[in-house]
């Protein structure tokens, strides 16, 4: 029985963290939060409070279009800071700073 338990045990220490949602909120042009710190794996997802549609934009990288009144999302997939923008209204910007 005890090999069974050290089995177990060990399998839950070596389980990769589950990978987390971070939410942003986007309202009257603002990110909000307007830098957030993320994990390889983790999702941001963006919630659209504003009337119109807006993106999450990385120059040279990702864009994920946020209709209006709905959401967006993207999951990271490498490490490192990257800012961010909207598209349609380039004065709203954020940073995501996503580590290993």
């Amino acid at each position: 029985m005890r090999p069974l338990l050290l089995a177990l045990a060990m399998a839950l220490i070596a389980s990769p963290a589950l990978a987390a949602t971070i939410e942003v909120t986007i309202d009257k042009l603002v990110f909000s939060p307007a830098s957030v710190q993320a994990k390889v794996g983790d999702t941001i997802e963006w919630t659209n409070k504003d009337v119109f549609a807006h993106t999450a934009t990385v120059k040279g990288g990702w864009e994920v279009m946020i209709p209006a009144k709905s959401k967006g999302k993207v999951t990271l997939k490498a490490a490192g800071a990257v800012d961010y923008f909207c598209r349609f209204h380039p004065n709203m910007k954020g940073y995501i700073e996503v580590v290993p």
